[in-house]
């Protein structure tokens, strides 16, 4: 089984659409993945992800990491959403990734975390990015500043990013997701 961070990043973003196009809505928001909270579409996403990539011990969602592959991965996971569901700018959209603190719950927090497990899993930090189609606000700038920060502030090994998108989501504000993936080193 292929269980390489390009295909773990392809699948978390299949099982996105898939939950999308389920229809069922979050709690009273509008129909669609975009509004689900962490805990909740994790929980949704690890259920399809032991569909797709069925392993030893089965994916599952712990408080930390986010997603734990037994013997393969730990992963944790942030999302990123400029716009609420009602359409108006979210606030404080970018602190889910950018803050550079030891202990903080910011991606950048997260990695450090990861950095302290042990050796002999792999370790990566996902976005679960929603924007419109096309983007009013783009993701890649926050893409970039986690990467700046990660590596130039807080001298965090990365490697390259994998990234996938997808488009057509039912949501009228969360139209499209980008899925991007850094294994941290």
């Amino acid at each position: 089984m292929d269980l390489s961070l390009n295909r773990i990043v392809d699948a978390l973003a299949n099982g996105l659409v898939a939950i999308d196009a389920s229809g069922v809505a979050f709690r009273q928001f509008s129909p669609g993945v975009g509004p689900y909270g962490e805990p909740q579409l994790l929980s949704a996403v690890a259920a399809r992800l032991n569909v797709t990539l069925p392993c030893d011990g089965g994916i599952c969602t712990k408080r930390a990491p986010d997603l734990l592959i037994p013997g393969h991965w730990a992963i944790e996971c942030k999302i990123a959403r400029f716009f609420g569901d009602n359409g108006k700018l979210a606030e404080n959209w970018s602190v889910n990734l950018l803050h550079p603190y030891p202990g903080n719950t910011s991606l950048l927090g997260d990695c450090l975390k990861l950095q302290s497990l042990p050796a002999k899993i792999r370790k990566a930090a996902v976005v679960i990015g929603y924007e419109h189609t096309p983007p009013q606000v783009s993701l890649e700038p926050l893409l970039l500043s986690f990467e700046l920060l990660a590596r130039g502030v807080m001298g965090l090994r990365l490697a390259p990013r994998v990234q996938t998108n997808r488009t057509g989501l039912v949501h009228p504000v969360h139209q499209q997701l980008t899925v991007a993936g850094w294994e941290v080193l």
